[in-house]
């Protein structure tokens, strides 16, 4: 059996260093403020394994060390976060491939060509010039982050995890039998387009955060009873 990490929630503010812009945040009235608001995200505190890895170097280094409540920044160079633009992801289009899908480009709009997201940077003369680098590339980052909770219930661990990956987390139930972690799905499970794909993040960081090497799913078909 492998060491349990720490499991926690964090609070915090993304921004672009180097031209100051907050890009996401977990904080409601602060993408408000910012514009970049929408009603599709849950603005909440995120649930996060310490040590999985799934953060910048540095943010992980940061939130080891970090005590619940205190707030703390941490600065991400360039190189460090999503690395230099790519200049070959820098392309040129006819504007009618646009048209076509009924899209009347302007700088700043997010669009998709094929199976590529970009930005478009300049429209003129009948073309349109987008970038299809991570939308971080080449930019500075800072973060101001707070551990606002330190997870310790077993089962209050274990929602947490499946929260963070799963877009309908009410309902699971699970068991600890020592060596394994046992998950109960719920109905939504059964039939949820996004689960198969989550499962595999949620036993990674069930596996991380109880240390142990074994996930088991458990489904129960029941018929409903006649009233």
């Amino acid at each position: 059996m492998a060491d349990a990490k720490r499991i926690v929630r964090i609070n915090y503010r993304a921004y672009m260093a180097d031209i100051d812009r907050l890009y996401d945040t977990t904080e409601e009235a602060a993408a408000q403020d910012a514009g970049i608001y929408s009603d599709k995200v849950k603005y909440a505190p995120m649930a996060y394994v310490i040590g999985s890895k799934k953060l910048f170097p540095a943010l992980e280094a940061a939130l080891a060390d970090a005590k619940v409540g205190e707030e703390f920044t941490v600065e991400v160079p360039c190189e460090e976060a999503a690395g230099p633009k790519n200049p070959k992801l820098i392309e040129t289009h006819p504007i009618k491939e646009f048209y076509k899908q009924n899209i009347n480009p302007f700088p700043g709009l997010t669009v998709s060509l094929g199976n590529k997201t970009g930005v478009v940077q300049t429209v003129g003369a009948g073309r349109v010039k987008v970038d299809f680098n991570n939308i971080l590339a080449g930019h500075d980052l800072k973060y101001v982050m707070t551990i606002v909770e330190e997870i310790a219930d077993n089962e209050a661990k274990a929602n947490a995890i499946v929260e963070a990956n799963f877009s309908a987390a009410e309902d699971f139930k699970f068991e600890f039998p020592g060596d394994k972690v046992v998950v109960i799905l719920p109905e939504i499970a059964k039939f949820h387009q996004e689960w198969p794909i989550a499962k595999f993040s949620v036993v990674s960081a069930l596996r991380d955060a109880f240390g142990v090497d074994t996930v088991e799913f458990v489904e129960v078909w029941s018929i409903a009873k006649k009233e």
